[in-house]
């Protein structure tokens, strides 16, 4: 790792202090082993809500942008750059670029950062690329952004296509969106996700106990864990519901949609979101976890860490049928319409062996994030020796 040896990384990413724990935070933890990071949140992708969280979240933003980087480890800080996001109007889109670059400057100067490279995991920061003094741009795109519901799909694609351009080299999460990125930029490699195996992998062992609110529900406990958003699709789940009333339907993360249509429902229980670290613990009490995604532009782009979670806790797992899902169809059980996944559930409960178990966890067991993560610096320092 000679390349990253005397490097510090500015790396912008979602909210560090995400409920969820996505690849983002995955690889900047990694970094921050080797380097010192400066880990840059940049809200502002979407356009903000007007429900109370939305607006907390907004002033929280605001409050950090003005304070110094936070410590959040030893050679790890954590600083805020808003994104205002009607950046169609170029008033706005010029605003964004002065202020992202004057806080990013700000925020290196007081941590004594040097020689950098700057890293990209989301686009609307891009127009920051090549104007921080890096040594070297990298693009980690982990998903279609400009798919995502509440986006400018315009706006964002045409950033994201404008940073593939300006990155030195691009890494793609999604296999669908390969040749997308390289009739764009020449130095592209797929990169899926990796998994926490050796956490999730406790939901396997015997001495872990299942979440104490979970204890005493009805099985089968059919289990979600993650964010419950837009992208769910809430009729498969309420035909579920509704046709299965002695199952229990349980859902662990934040509901970030409006989930009425499933609170009607007796056997349906929203757990809330939890610390990221006793998933296991809830995936213990799941009989079936399932990945209910709807089918469309931005799931047929992605390619799932919850799917990678799930076989690590070793449950049986049913999904929607996507080009990414469908490469894991040895070991998960796929669906293509809601009579279809609910046969596959039921044929998931009485199918369950240990043999199984196994063989979902051993597809998954060697695709850790310290194995990814090896397999993207060495591309990366190997384009900082040729600097």
């Amino acid at each position: 790792m000679s390349g990253l040896r005397d490097l510090s990384v500015v790396y912008f990413g979602n909210d560090w202090f995400a409920e969820n724990r996505t690849s983002s935070h995955h690889i900047a933890r990694r970094l921050g082993n080797l380097v010192p990071v400066l880990y840059i949140e940049t809200p502002g992708s979407r356009s903000p809500q007007t429900n109370v969280r939305d607006v907390r979240k907004l002033w929280r933003k605001l409050a950090r942008a003005l304070a110094p980087p936070q410590k959040v480890g030893e050679r790890f800080y954590v600083a805020t750059i808003p994104q205002i996001p009607f950046r169609r109007l170029p008033l706005i889109d010029r605003l964004n670029r002065w202020l992202g670059a004057f806080l990013a400057r700000r925020a290196m100067r007081q941590l004594g950062f040097g020689r950098r490279i700057s890293w990209f995991v989301v686009p609307h920061p891009g127009p920051l690329a090549k104007r921080l003094g890096e040594t070297l741009t990298v693009y980690y795109c982990i998903d279609d952004y400009a798919s995502y519901p509440g986006m400018d799909p315009v706006a964002i694609q045409a950033l994201d296509d404008n940073l593939t351009k300006q990155a030195d080299v691009v890494f793609v999460a999604p296999r669908a969106l390969l040749e997308p990125k390289r009739r764009l930029n020449p130095n592209v490699h797929f990169s899926p996700h990796g998994v926490d195996f050796e956490m999730f992998s406790q939901a396997s062992n015997t001495a872990t106990e299942v979440a104490e609110e979970a204890r005493g529900l009805p099985h089968p406990v059919i289990g979600y864990f993650g964010t419950i958003g837009e992208f769910v699709d809430f009729d498969l789940l309420e035909y579920l519901a509704e046709s299965r009333p002695g199952w229990t339907f349980l859902f662990v993360g934040f509901a970030a949609a409006d989930v009425s249509r499933l609170q009607r429902f007796p056997n349906v229980v929203f757990a809330g979101p939890k610390p990221y670290e006793t998933l296991p613990r809830w995936a213990k009490a799941f009989d079936v976890a399932i990945y209910p995604h709807q089918v469309n532009r931005q799931t047929r782009h992605s390619n799932p860490l919850k799917l990678r979670e799930y076989l690590a806790t070793g449950k049986p797992v049913v999904s929607v049928v996507t080009p990414e899902t469908e490469c894991f169809s040895e070991v998960v059980y796929l669906a293509g319409n809601p009579e279809a996944y609910l046969a596959a559930i039921e044929r998931a409960l009485r199918e369950d062996n240990a043999e199984l178990c196994r063989k979902r966890m051993a597809a998954v067991k060697g695709v850790s994030w310290d194995a990814r993560f090896q397999e993207t610096i060495a591309v990366v320092d190997e384009l900082l020796e040729r600097k």
